[in-house]
C-alpha cells in the first residue's frame, strides 16, 4: 500500500496520468449511462425523453452533493498525507462518512416533499408523471449515489486508483444491462431507467464495502476506533465539500435554465433535441472532469508538503492534457455530429429530432473550447483548500457570464435560441480564461512564500 502512496507524492506528471485516465474512463462510463438512458427511453415516446431531460439536472446535484463531500475528503487527506499525519486521515475518513449521511438524509426529505413543487417550478407540468415516476426513486435512495462517490475519493486520496474506479466501471456495465431489462422487459417505463440506475449503484459499492470490511487491506481505515471527533476536521471538509458541491448544483442549474430559455425562445420540443445533444457535451467536459479529480489530490499533497515546484506543474501539465484531450473530442464530435446523433433514431422513431440535435451538438461543442483553463483553477483550489474561490470562479463562469450572456443574446436582443447557445458558449470561454488567470496569480504567490521561508 505504501506504492500507492509513494505514487502520488512523486512526479506530478505521472501522479496525474495514473490517477486521471482510469478516472476518465469510468466518467465515461457514467456519462455513457445517461446517454443509454436517453437511447431508451426516447423508445418510450418524446415526452418520456423531454422529462429526462428536466430531471437529469436534480439527479446530478444528488452527485454534485457526493462529489462535494468527496471532493473536501480528498482535498483534506491528500493534504494530511503531505504533511505526513496519517492518524488525522484515518480520523478524517469517518468523519466524511458521517457528513455523507448527514447529506443523504436531507435529500431524502426533499425528495419526499418537495419534489412535485420542484417538477412544476421547472416547467415540467406537462410530463410531469414521467418526471416523478423517475425522479422519485433516485431521491429515496439517493444513498446509492452518494456513498460509491465518497468512497471512492478516499481510495484516490491513498494513491489507489484501481479499487477507486472499478466498482464504478461495473456499475456502469450493470447498468447498461438492465435498462432495457427493466424498461421493456419488465414493462416498468421510465421507472425502470431510475430503478436500473439504483441498483447498478448500490452493486458496485458493495464491492468496496467487502475491500474495506472483509479483505480489510485499505492504508485508511474506515472503522469508529479511529474517529476522534474534531470540529475542525468538519470544517476542513465542509470548506472544501460545500462549494464544490454547490458548483454541481451550478452545473444543473445552468442546464435548468438552459432548459427554460430553451422552452421560452423555441418551445418544448426543441428540449428533447437540446437533451440528447447536451448528453455528448458532457463527454466533452469528461477529461477536464476527470484530470481535475486527480488535481485535487496531487496539488493537495504538493501543497500540505510545502513544495511549489511539484504545484507548479501540476497547474501547467493539467491544464494543457485536458486542453490537449478536449479539442481532440470537440473536433470528432463536431465532423461525425449526425452519425452520432443518428443512433438515436432507432428508438425515437424521429429523424427531424435527431437532425435537430446534431445542429445543436455542432454548435455546443465550442461550449467547453477553453474549460481546461477554468476547470484547473477550480479544481486546484479545491485542492489547497480554497474551496470558496473555487466555487466563485464557477459561479462567475458559468452563471454571471455565461448564462447572462444567453439571456441577453437569445431574449434581450430577440436572437432566439441561437441567440441563447451563442450566448453561453461566449460566456463560457471568457469565464474558463478568467479563472485560470486567478490560478496562476495564487501559483505565483505560493512560490514567493516558498523562497521566503527558505
Amino acid at each position: 500500500m505504501s506504492t500507492n502512496i509513494d505514487s502520488i507524492t512523486g512526479n506530478p506528471r505521472k501522479a496525474i496520468n495514473r490517477l486521471a485516465f482510469p478516472t476518465i474512463f469510468s466518467l465515461l462510463l457514467m456519462f455513457l449511462n445517461n446517454l443509454i438512458d436517453s437511447f431508451w427511453v426516447a423508445g418510450i415516446n418524446a415526452d418520456a425523453l423531454a422529462a429526462l431531460g428536466f430531471i437529469s439536472p436534480l439527479y446530478l446535484v444528488i452527485i454534485g452533493l457526493g462529489n462535494g463531500v468527496g471532493a473536501g475528503t480528498n482535498s483534506l487527506i491528500s493534504r494530511y498525507v503531505g504533511a505526513g499525519k496519517f492518524d488525522d486521515a484515518n480520523n478524517a475518513v469517518i468523519h466524511s462518512f458521517i457528513l455523507m449521511v448527514v447529506v443523504s438524509i436531507v435529500i431524502l426529505i426533499v425528495g419526499i416533499f418537495f419534489l412535485d413543487d420542484l417538477v412544476v417550478i421547472f416547467g415540467a407540468s406537462s410530463v410531469s408523471t414521467y418526471c416523478l415516476s423517475y425522479g422519485q426513486i433516485i431521491f429515496l435512495l439517493n444513498i446509492a449515489f452518494l456513498a460509491p462517490n465518497v468512497t471512492s475519493s478516499i481510495f484516490r486520496a491513498e494513491g489507489n486508483v484501481r479499487r477507486a474506479t472499478y466498482p464504478l466501471i461495473v456499475a456502469g456495465i450493470i447498468n447498461i444491462i438492465l435498462d432495457p431489462i427493466l424498461i421493456y422487459g419488465f414493462d416498468l417505463g421510465i421507472f425502470g431507467a431510475g430503478l436500473a440506475t439504483v441498483i447498478a449503484s448500490f452493486l458496485g459499492f458493495l464491492w468496496m464495502l467487502y475491500w474495506i470490511y472483509v479483505k480489510r487491506d485499505t492504508f485508511f481505515k474506515f472503522t469508529f476506533s479511529h474517529y476522534r471527533r474534531k470540529l475542525e476536521i468538519y470544517r476542513e471538509i465542509l470548506v472544501v465539500a460545500l462549494p464544490a458541491g454547490t458548483e454541481e448544483i451550478i452545473f444543473s442549474l445552468v442546464a435548468i435554465i438552459l432548459n427554460y430559455l430553451i422552452v421560452v425562445t423555441a418551445g418544448v420540443n426543441e428540449i428533447a433535441s437540446f437533451t440528447i445533444a447536451w448528453r455528448f457535451i458532457s463527454i466533452v467536459f469528461l477529461p477536464c472532469m476527470a484530470i481535475g479529480i486527480a488535481t485535487i489530490t496531487v496539488s493537495g499533497v504538493a501543497y500540505g508538503a510545502r513544495d511549489c515546484a511539484h504545484f507548479d506543474e501540476t497547474i501547467r501539465y493539467s491544464t494543457m492534457l485536458s486542453l490537449a484531450i478536449t479539442l481532440l473530442i470537440s473536433v470528432v464530435f463536431f465532423i461525425f455530429a449526425y452519425p452520432i446523433c443518428e443512433v438515436f433514431n432507432f428508438q425515437a422513431g424521429n429523424l427531424a429530432l435527431v437532425d435537430r440535435a446534431a445542429e445543436i451538438l455542432r454548435m455546443l461543442v465550442f461550449y467547453n473550447f477553453l474549460i481546461p483553463f477554468g476547470a484547473t483553477a477550480a479544481y486546484a483550489y479545491q485542492g489547497v483548500g480554497a474551496g470558496f474561490k473555487s466555487l466563485s470562479l464557477t459561479i462567475l463562469r458559468e452563471l454571471v457570464l455565461s448564462m447572462a450572456f444567453a439571456y441577453i443574446m437569445g431574449i434581450t436582443m430577440g436572437m432566439g435560441v441561437f441567440g441563447v447557445y451563442l450566448g453561453a458558449i461566449i460566456g463560457m470561454n471568457i469565464g474558463s480564461l478568467a479563472g485560470f488567470v486567478c490560478i496562476w496569480i495564487f501559483n505565483l504567490k505560493f512560490k514567493r512564500q516558498c523562497r521566503d521561508s527558505c
